[in-house]
């Protein structure tokens, strides 16, 4: 039986850092519009946003390659990291504000300092690195960046990488001692919590089957409690799909226009964990390497120091797996009933474009333990197989979609927004920077959605963001005083000695 329709402003979908970002934000900027929130699962932040379901880097393209690509003229491109730094410092200045305004209590609870860590190896890699030091040294955004080739100073940088390590190839990395280590799954429960404290109604156990548009203009919602069974109807003026693989799905159901001609295709994710402690206290890196050629960028090999439940981890990967889900808790259909009349021709043109892709991923289905722990071995040469376990992290749907420059069914690696013509709902699709962009997606969303208000938005968002509507980049003065303000706020300039 049908409870009786409720009425609210807003209604987010997914209870992960996305919409916990955007419920947080509207509640500065309108504490008096009513919230509502839907999540399928027992509680937040247990999909992408979980810790052990992303590599936990606070994407800040400090140590990732695949932000910064070798032109035909040999120069180095940084257009692409200059953007993500941009954005990884408007989701430093809005926590920051979070914990001046006593919205999070510990910001180590969610934020450590971490050196971030480029590596490369092979003379045409190291020269790709020398390159890229210099277009970035540049920057103001990337002051402090350290390069070396030096093999007595990458055994100070990286003990357990250089260790027995005996390969005569040319080897570089780039330190930056400004890079940091987040746990999203525990930053979504704190905001989440909050949320619930400022009356926003939050319904986990909760599955949204349908998104439909009423003839007065509303959005109608209709919500499953999976507890009770009852099918529940809930309107509102703007509607945010943040479901992580499962907002293709809902995109689809509202029927908007801007749905058509978008598709996704499901990547998983699985990492090596170390088991020995003794392992785990050399490192203290995020140490990224190169992803290796025909590999798509979002497997770039990655030796990571995390804080996750107050314990220090180590953990390598990612390796890509297969399933036709879209969720960790999806369905084995979510793959085929993806596929409409209006967007086949779109994922049969990836298909044809993408069979590296396929090739790739194949690949790595088969992999076997042993082989991952090789892949390993070229960033810790001496690993063991016994000191390490296989986890298998989030889902990842990447986007497919026509663009002008891609053609049709380009693959689209990164975070895309998709909006309603009138901005009366929003979805977000797509991987990596994802979470550590999430303040300034969530603000793109408000000012396409909500023009109407921003102009008298604008004080309480530079309340938020003081660097809002202007580039850091050309503002060193400013960029000097967000730098010291959010550090100081989270707690980031404690340094922790390797061997701790």
């Amino acid at each position: 039986m049908n409870s009786v329709d409720t009425k609210t402003d807003v209604i987010l979908i997914g209870a992960g850092i996305m919409s916990a970002t955007l419920g947080t934000i509207l509640k500065e900027l309108v504490p008096e519009w009513k919230i509502t929130m839907f999540e399928k699962l027992a509680k937040a932040g247990e999909e992408s946003s979980n810790e052990w379901n992303n590599a936990g880097t606070g994407h800040a393209a400090l140590c990732e390659l695949n932000y910064t690509t070798e032109k035909s003229d040999g120069s180095i491109d940084i257009s692409k990291a200059i953007t993500v730094n941009e954005n990884f410092q408007i989701s430093m200045q809005f926590w920051s504000f979070l914990v001046n305004r006593k919205l999070i209590d510990n910001p180590k609870d969610f934020i450590m300092p971490m050196p971030h860590i480029s590596l490369v190896q092979g003379e045409q890699n190291v020269n790709f690195l020398k390159k890229r030091f210099k277009a970035l040294s540049n920057n103001p955004l990337f002051a402090g960046m350290e390069f070396s080739d030096d093999p007595e100073k990458l055994k100070e940088w990286l003990p357990l990488v250089m260790k027995d390590r005996t390969s005569k190839d040319p080897i570089a990395a780039t330190k930056i001692d400004t890079g940091t280590d987040v746990n999203f799954g525990a930053l979504t429960r704190m905001l989440f919590e909050h949320l619930e404290s400022e009356n926003v109604d939050i319904h986990y156990k909760h599955s949204v089957n349908d998104i439909k548009r009423t003839s007065d203009g509303l959005w109608e919602v209709k919500v499953r409690n999976e507890q009770s069974g009852a099918i529940e109807n809930h309107t509102a003026k703007f509607v945010f799909i943040g479901g992580g693989g499962g907002s293709l799905h809902l995109l689809q159901k509202s029927g908007i226009p801007e749905r058509k001609h978008i598709g996704g295709f499901p990547v998983s994710g699985l990492f090596m964990v170390c088991n020995n402690p003794d392992v785990i206290k050399l490192h203290h890196a995020k140490v990224y390497g190169k992803a290796k050629v025909g590999a798509p960028p979002m497997s770039v090999p990655h030796l990571d120091t995390r804080y996750i439940d107050d314990k220090k981890s180590l953990l390598f990967g990612p390796f890509a797996g297969f399933t036709p889900k879209f969720l960790k808790t999806g369905s084995m259909f979510d793959l085929v009933t993806s596929v409409k009349p209006y967007n086949i021709l779109t994922m049969l043109a990836a298909g044809a474009k993408e069979m590296s892709l396929t090739k790739y991923l194949i690949q790595q289905v088969m992999l076997s333990k042993e082989q991952r722990m090789e892949e390993l071995r070229e960033f810790i040469p001496n690993a063991k197989t016994e000191e390490w376990d296989l986890v298998v992290a989030g889902q990842r749907v990447q986007v497919i979609k026509d663009t002008e420059t891609g053609g049709k069914g380009t693959l689209q690696f990164g975070t895309e927004v998709i909006t309603g013509e009138d901005g009366s709902i929003a979805a977000l699709l797509g991987a990596s920077p994802g979470a550590s962009t999430a303040a300034n997606v969530m603000l793109e969303i408000i000012n396409k959605c909500f023009p109407q208000h921003m102009k008298e938005w604008e004080p309480k968002i530079k309340e938020m963001i003081p660097s809002y509507g202007l580039a850091l980049m050309d503002n060193p003065e400013l960029l000097n005083e967000v730098h010291s303000s959010t550090a100081k706020t989270l707690r980031l300039r404690e340094k922790e000695s390797v061997l701790n």
